[in-house]
């Protein structure tokens, strides 16, 4: 599906852009493969990180309720896994277009300035991911030096989460401007 938005501009779907771009000696199915493997590592990291997360929490109550005993870096180990886990969690909701949309004043607009605001917001969130990547690592690098008191962890660990979310941010902002709209419509999400 081609969209027209003023002379020149094309939005396509993935799979239009990668007839145009092995037309010009791109290969696409490599750059689907490499961001298909990335897509695993988010996802199997967070879902790691999650299960770790409610082992830990369970073995902490367990063992305050039972041994009266609370190991003193199962809390800021929970609490470290879950600031990853949401930062990862925002770039998989990108990934899969889980984020709210605002879809009933968009579509009422005519199709140029739907295109209008759907471009918009792409770059808005290509400047996010920018600005992630960018002061997260600057933040990341400033705390390298405090650790955290529970785990004696440096303090950067905590805060990687902004860089390495930024990340996957940037790589999922660059495949939305392959494809239209931002969201996925009611009807692709009724069948999940």
């Amino acid at each position: 599906m081609t969209c027209n938005f003023e002379e020149g501009f094309h939005q396509t779907s993935f799979g239009e852009a990668s007839i145009l771009y092995e037309e010009r000696g791109v290969n696409m199915n490599a750059l689907k493969s490499i961001n298909d493997f990335l897509n695993k590592i988010l996802l199997v990291t967070a879902l790691t990180m999650l299960g770790a997360m409610v082992v830990i929490i369970i073995v902490q109550v367990f063992s305050r309720q039972i041994f009266n005993y609370t190991p003193s870096w199962s809390e800021e180990v929970s609490k470290l896994l879950f600031v990853w886990v949401a930062f990862l969690g925002i770039a998989y909701g990108f990934r899969e277009r889980l984020h709210i949309a605002l879809g009933l004043v968009i579509d009422r607009l005519s199709e140029k300035l739907q295109t209008v605001f759907d471009v918009f917001s792409k770059i808005l969130i290509l400047g996010l991911s920018i600005a992630m990547l960018y002061y997260g690592l600057r933040f990341t690098m400033l705390m390298g030096s405090s650790t955290m008191p529970g785990t004696g962890l440096p303090s950067s660990v905590l805060y990687a989460a902004i860089p390495v979310s930024g990340f996957f941010l940037f790589i999922y902002a660059i495949n939305l401007f392959f494809e239209k709209g931002l969201h996925a419509s009611l009807e692709d999400t009724e069948g999940h």
